[in-house]
C-alpha cells in the first residue's frame, strides 16, 4: 500500500483530480470531503496524524541512519590505527589487511544504509505529501462559494505546489538532516574524547558554540523572509493564471504591454523576496565555514604541539582532523535544516488557514446515509423570501412569494441585478436563506441532504464551463457511470445533444463526439458551449432543471427548437428558465418578473401582456427589434 501511495504521487495531476473529485461531489459522493471536514471541526489542523501514519517507516529510517553514522564514525579510527601501526612498525601487510577489510565493510554498510534511509524517510515524506494534498483538496470541496469568491485560483494552486513541497522537504530531507546533525555531532565528540584527547576536543568545540547562537537568530529572520517569499510566489502564480486564462481578451483590447508590465512587477517582487532569502543564506553559510575553519586551525596548532610532545600519536592526530572535518557537515546541515523548517513553518501556517475555514453550507440532517436514495418531485414554494449576500449590505431579494407546481415551467424575467441568478443560487443551496422561506415538496430545502438536492437538480449557468476533455465526456459529466466503462451511454448522450440542437455541429467535427474542446471549451463558439451545457443538464433527467440565461447565444430559430424539445422532454418535471428575451419565456406556464429584488408581476404570457407593465414593454420592444432585423 505504501509503495502505491508513493508512485501515485508521481502520477498525481492536480487539475485532472480536481475535475474528477468535483464530479463525485456534485453527484453526491463527497464522503471523503465530509470526513475531512468533520475531522477539521473536531481539532486544530496538525501534521502529527500524518507523521504518525508512517511512524514505522520513520523508525526504520532512523535506525538505518544511526547504523550509517556509526559505520562512518569508525573509518577515521581504522585509518589512524593503520598509520600508527605502520609508523611504529607494529603492522605488516597481513596486519593491515584486516583493518582495510573493516574500512571496506563500513563503506558497504554506509552504501546500503543510505539507500535504506532514503527509501524509508523520503518515501514517508512523499506519502505524507500525497495524503495531505488529497485531504486539503477534499476540504476545499466542502467550502462554500464565499471562500472561492475571495480567494484567487493562482493562490490556491500555490498551496498545492510550493507549500506542499516545503512541508515535504521538512518531513523528509530536513528530518534526516536534523537527526544526522545532532547524532553525528554527539557521536563524533564522544569519539574524539575517547580515542584522542578531552582537552583538545573541548578546545576545538568551543568556537562551534557560536553556531548555536547564530542559528537562533537565523531561524527567526529566515521564517519571516520565507513567508514573504511564498506570498510573492502565490501572487505571481495568480497573475500568470489570470493572464493566460484571459489572453484572448488581452489581445482583443491590445493590452499585452500593460499586462506584461504588471507581470514584470509581480516577477520582480518574487525575485526580490527570493533574493532576500538567498542573501541571508549567503551570509550564514560562509559564517559557518569561518567558525569551522577557526576550529580546524586551533586543532592544527595545539594538536601539532601535542604530537610533538608525545601526548598523542600521529595516527590519533590524523583521525582527530578527520573528525573535525566530519563536524563540518553538521554545521552546514544546521543552516540548511533551519532554512527548511522556516520555509515549512510558513507553508504550514498558510495550509492551516485553509483547514481552519469552515463551510457556510452544510448538511443540517443527521441521517444523510439513510436518505441517500431520496428523490425530489419538484414542487417549489417561496414564502416572503428575503435574501442578502453574506458580505452584502442590502437585500437582493425582498419578500418574494410564489408557487411552482410539480411539472410546471416557470419563467423569470428582470433587469440585470434584479436577483434572478440569486434565486437560482438559493435553489441550489449555494447560499442559504432564512429558514422556512424556501420549500421543496412542502419541506424546507435545508432538510434535504446536499447530495440528494444536487442529484435531483440540473443546472445550466450563465458562464458555461466546459472541461478540457472530449465533448462526450463533458455532456456525460453529471452521470455516475463513465463512458469508457459503459459505452451504451453514447446513445443517451446523442439524444441529449439532439435535444439541445448541438448534434449537427458535433458530427461536423473530425473526431465528432470525441473532439477535445480545450480549456474551458475555448475551441467552441458561445452558442455551442451553451448548447453543450444544456445537453449535459438534459442527460441528467433531474426533477428540477434550472436554465440561467442559457439561450442568449443562440439564434431565435434554434432557441425555438430547443424550447420545443424542452417542453417534450421535461413533461411532468419542473423547469425554471431565467432569461432576458421574451421569446424564451412565452411558452412557460407562468412568468415571474423581478424588479430590484421584488416580485412585481406574475402570470401567464397573455396575462402579463394584458397588464401593460414591464413585461409587456419588453415584449413590444423586442418585437420591434425583430421586425427591424427582418427588414
Amino acid at each position: 500500500m505504501f509503495h502505491e501511495d508513493i508512485f501515485s504521487v508521481c502520477r498525481f495531476n492536480c487539475c485532472g483530480a480536481l475535475w474528477d473529485r468535483w464530479k463525485r461531489v456534485w453527484k453526491g459522493n463527497g464522503e471523503r470531503g465530509r470526513k475531512v471536514q468533520f475531522e477539521m471541526e473536531q481539532k486544530e489542523f496538525s501534521l502529527f496524524p500524518y507523521i504518525l501514519r508512517y511512524k514505522w517507516y520513520y523508525l526504520a529510517g532512523v535506525i538505518v541512519l544511526l547504523l550509517v553514522d556509526m559505520a562512518n564514525l569508525y573509518i577515521p579510527q581504522f585509518t589512524g590505527e593503520i598509520i600508527d601501526g605502520l609508523t611504529e612498525e607494529r603492522l605488516d601487510f597481513n596486519g593491515v589487511m584486516p583493518l582495510v577489510w573493516k574500512i571496506f565493510a563500513a563503506g558497504a554498510v554506509m552504501m546500503l544504509g543510505r539507500f535504506g534511509w532514503r527509501f524509508f524517510i523520503f518515501g514517508a515524506a512523499r506519502g505524507i505529501e500525497y495524503r495531505l494534498r488529497n485531504d486539503m483538496f477534499g476540504h476545499l470541496e466542502t467550502l462554500s462559494a464565499r471562500y472561492f469568491n475571495s480567494h484567487k485560483t493562482g493562490d490556491l494552486m500555490a498551496h498545492f505546489t510550493n507549500d506542499l513541497q516545503a512541508l515535504r522537504m521538512a518531513v523528509g530531507p530536513a528530518v534526516v538532516t536534523a537527526f544526522d546533525a545532532v547524532v553525528m555531532t554527539v557521536m563524533v565528540l564522544v569519539k574524539m574524547v575517547i580515542y584522542v584527547d578531552f582537552k583538545l576536543t573541548l578546545l576545538a568545540f568551543v568556537p562551534l558554540i557560536l553556531v548555536a547562537v547564530g542559528c537562533y537568530f537565523y531561524g527567526g529572520e529566515s521564517k519571516k523572509r520565507q513567508t514573504r517569499r511564498q506570498e510573492a510566489f502565490s501572487a505571481l502564480s495568480d497573475k500568470v493564471q489570470e493572464s493566460l486564462a484571459g489572453v484572448r481578451v488581452l489581445k482583443a483590447f491590445v493590452q499585452e504591454e500593460e499586462d506584461f508590465r504588471a507581470f514584470e512587477k509581480a516577477s520582480v517582487n518574487s525575485m526580490e523576496k527570493n533574493l532576500s532569502v538567498v542573501k541571508l543564506r549567503a551570509v550564514f553559510g560562509p559564517a559557518l565555514d569561518l567558525v569551522t575553519g577557526f576550529s580546524l586551525l586551533l586543532t592544527l596548532l595545539f594538536g601539532g604541539r601535542m604530537v610533538l610532545a608525545g601526548q598523542i600519536s600521529v595516527g590519533q592526530f590524523v583521525a582527530f582532523n578527520s573528525y573535525i572535518g566530519m563536524l563540518v557537515w553538521p554545521m552546514i546541515a544546521c543552516g540548511d535544516c533551519i532554512n527548511s523548517f522556516s520555509q515549512a513553518m510558513a507553508a504550514f501556517q498558510r495550509i492551516a488557514c485553509i483547514f481552519r475555514e469552515q463551510p457556510d453550507i452544510v448538511d443540517k440532517v443527521t441521517d444523510v446515509s439513510d436518505r441517500s436514495e431520496e428523490t425530489v418531485k419538484g414542487e417549489i414554494d417561496l414564502k416572503n423570501l428575503t435574501f442578502t449576500y453574506p458580505d452584502g449590505q442590502d437585500p437582493v431579494l425582498k419578500n418574494v412569494s410564489l408557487h411552482v407546481r410539480e411539472g410546471e415551467m416557470l419563467g423569470i424575467l428582470g433587469r440585470t441585478g434584479s436577483g434572478k441568478s440569486s434565486l437560482a443560487d438559493l435553489l441550489l443551496r449555494v447560499y442559504d436563506c432564512e429558514e422556512g422561506s424556501l420549500l421543496l415538496d412542502g419541506r424546507p430545502i435545508t432538510e434535504y441532504p446536499l447530495a440528494v438536492l444536487h442529484r435531483n437538480m440540473a443546472y445550466v449557468p450563465q458562464d458555461n464551463f466546459l472541461f478540457s476533455d472530449t465533448l462526450e465526456e463533458n455532456i456525460a459529466f453529471g452521470l455516475e457511470e463513465r463512458i469508457s466503462e459503459h459505452p451504451e451511454l453514447r446513445g443517451s448522450i446523442m439524444r441529449a445533444a439532439k435535444a439541445a440542437c448541438i448534434h449537427d455541429n458535433i458530427i461536423e467535427f473530425p473526431e465528432e463526439y470525441r473532439t477535445l474542446v480545450g480549456e474551458r471549451g475555448v475551441t467552441l463558439s458561445g452558442g455551442q458551449k451553451q448548447r453543450s451545457s444544456i445537453a449535459r443538464a438534459l442527460l441528467m433527467d433531474a426533477a428540477v432543471l434550472i436554465l440561467d440565461d442559457s439561450l442568449s447565444a443562440v439564434d431565435t430559430d434554434t432557441e425555438e427548437q430547443i424550447l420545443e424539445n424542452l417542453m417534450e422532454l421535461r413533461r411532468g418535471k419542473t423547469t425554471i428558465v431565467i432569461a432576458h428575451r421574451i421569446s424564451t419565456l412565452q411558452k412557460a406556464d407562468h412568468v415571474a418578473v423581478l424588479t430590484e429584488g421584488e416580485l412585481t408581476e406574475y402570470g401567464t404570457h397573455e396575462e402579463l401582456l394584458a397588464q401593460h407593465g414591464f413585461y409587456a414593454h419588453i415584449y413590444e420592444k423586442q418585437q420591434l427589434e425583430q421586425e427591424l432585423t427582418a427588414m
